[in-house]
């Protein structure tokens, strides 16, 4: 069991429902009808209540499937000819759920809004299998794509790791490891409020511990899932981002979280300790915004704002900064993810 020493915490001026932007909070009702699971027996069940896949709507995209070893991978490609920037995409659900299969049109969209070759990888999750299967998964996944670049129509050289939530954990740890193994270097690291630090004693953690959306119960439940595999687990920063000693050496980084999100405070931390080991770092918290907002209320002005600011820093990174990119691309996404 990971725990950390619980404090007192001030009592917010407002319930939480008053300080949700009132565009998400029809997005509460899901998490609220179908709450995120804090035992293996429900579990199955969460898993099983997963909603249907979104419709694919990027008639530009071309998408095939590829199994390496047994590794699930998709990939999306946009139109005209290569060689293209690629994006390696890893999805959320705590470490215990989601898929590829569920974020296709999302991937589709984000390929198709900057113009890059999307590979999302559908690693084992815990319990069944622990840290560090899921890494070994993410690893393995990069290493295809950068050996097999010529064959995708991906240039090498403009190559980002991305994901959310425990998928930017892991995006995180991934990149930790390729810099520690002297990889091929990456261009940039997408981290869409990131699970990194299991102890949930950061400010937001005990703030937001019961909240209607993913609170802190169901946080710590995926995390004892997650490095239940050896005690070892517990001090690796390739499973804990947050205990990383050094960051320095890493690529660019964009993290975005919600004012309301249970991370919250562990992405600000994370992008300050970044900040101090000079890696070019972008933090942008969206008001009244909380975990999932942008799945929830793809509509929403915040989730339209989030998509784009991730096109633009994407796009920026992928194709240079006097690459222009057009309102079109940047609304793309805000309307098809």
């Amino acid at each position: 069991m990971v725990r950390g020493r619980t404090r007192a915490v001030k009592t917010s001026v407002k319930p939480f429902r008053d300080r949700v932007d009132p565009e998400l909070l029809p997005g509460l009702a899901y998490s609220e009808t179908y709450p995120p699971p804090v035992t293996r027996a429900e579990l199955a069940d969460f898993r099983n209540q997963a909603p249907p896949p979104a419709a694919v709507d990027a008639a530009d995209v071309q998408i095939r499937d590829t199994v390496l070893g047994g590794l699930a991978l998709r990939v999306f490609t946009p139109a005209g000819p290569g060689p293209h920037p690629a994006v390696y995409w890893l999805h959320g659900g705590g470490m215990i759920a989601g898929s590829v299969e569920l974020e296709t049109a999302y991937c589709a969209s984000l390929c198709s809004s900057i113009d890059a070759v999307v590979v999302a990888v559908d690693y084992r999750l815990a319990p069944e299998h622990p840290f560090p299967v899921p890494l070994e998964d993410a690893l393995a996944g990069l290493e295809w794509l950068f050996a097999s670049a010529a064959e995708l129509g991906v240039d090498p050289q403009r190559v980002a790791v991305a994901g959310s939530s425990a998928g930017g954990g892991l995006a995180a740890g991934l990149a930790l490891l390729n810099r520690d193994r002297s990889g091929p270097p990456l261009a940039f690291l997408y981290l869409m409020y990131p699970m990194l630090d299991p102890t949930h004693t950061s400010g937001s953690a005990r703030e937001f511990a019961g909240i209607p959306t993913w609170n802190r119960t169901h946080s710590e439940f995926a995390w004892d899932c997650y490095l239940a595999g050896s005690p070892a687990s517990h001090a690796s920063p390739y499973a804990v981002p947050m205990l990383a000693a050094d960051l320095s050496g890493l690529p660019p980084v964009l993290i975005q979280t919600g004012e309301l999100d249970l991370f919250r405070d562990e992405d600000i931390s994370f992008a300050m300790r970044l900040l101090q080991d000079g890696v070019s770092t972008e933090l942008l918290v969206y008001p009244g915004a909380y975990h999932g907002f942008e799945l929830s209320c793809p509509d929403s002005a915040a989730s339209r704002r989030s998509l784009r600011d991730r096109n633009q820093a994407l796009f920026r990174a992928l194709h240079g900064p006097s690459a222009v990119f057009s309102l079109t691309n940047a609304m793309k996404g805000a309307h098809e993810a």
